[in-house]
């Protein structure tokens, strides 16, 4: 797996031990500090420039940056290059001649339940899916007309993009996404259980005015969407 979400901390053992608390694997403690909850891994990320975004490893960008520079700035950074998307969500291309590869299959899932991917808000939902198709990813449900739809990669990460005004909530570009169904209530006794700071109770979806969707935010400001649907 080559695609990796990146979240910054001022404190390293701050953001792990949140991670801990919801019960996601270490994979690598240091250089880099990565976690996983058998599905997405995320990279914590010390370094003072760290912005919270998406990073792709390949051995070389080159094609792909000129495709994208027809659409938006891209940054040479070290290693790489940085670009963001319509909704300004910040975009890392690492180029590394080694694969990182971890069995996520011997990770159970987290307290927060099955993730479902990316979910961002933006003013122009088709440039932003034209950066991301050039990216290799695909479209897998929704539309444009809908005001919403979700695009993956070979890797399995879905990125949903939500037009303005659509979502009753706070909303953090780039937030993770986790829907449980019917489950949501008790894994979100479980998130209070652990002491894990909410930062919004959802009752708006909710007839009888039920706190039954939540979002929390890690110590780096990376959102989590812990919905019902």
């Amino acid at each position: 797996m080559n695609t990796f979400l990146q979240t910054p901390t001022n404190d390293l053992r701050q953001s792990l031990d949140f991670y801990k608390k919801l019960n996601f694997k270490i994979l690598s403690a240091e250089n880099p500090t990565l976690v996983s909850d058998g599905n997405a891994i995320i990279e914590i990320n010390p370094d003072r420039f760290a912005r919270a975004g998406v990073k792709f490893y390949k051995s070389n960008w080159a094609t792909i940056v000129e495709q994208l520079q027809k659409l938006t700035k891209v940054l040479p950074i070290e290693n790489g290059y940085l670009l963001s998307d319509k909704s300004g969500v910040w975009i890392y291309l690492m180029e590394s001649n080694s694969t990182i590869n971890f069995n996520l299959n011997e990770v159970e899932n987290s307290t927060l339940g099955n993730f479902a991917g990316l979910s961002l808000e933006t003013t122009d939902i088709q440039g932003s899916i034209e950066i991301w198709e050039i990216l290799g990813f695909s479209k897998t449900m929704g539309s444009v007309e809908q005001g919403w739809v979700a695009y993956e990669n070979q890797d399995k990460m879905t990125v949903s993009f939500m037009q303005p005004n659509s979502c009753p909530h706070l909303f953090f570009n780039p937030s993770m996404t986790y829907f449980n169904g019917k489950d949501n209530l008790s894994i979100i006794a479980k998130i209070r259980e652990a002491r894990i700071p909410i930062t919004e109770e959802i009752t708006h979806f909710n007839k009888e005015k039920i706190v039954d969707n939540i979002i929390i935010r890690d110590p780096g400001g990376y959102g989590f969407f812990i919905f019902s649907d």
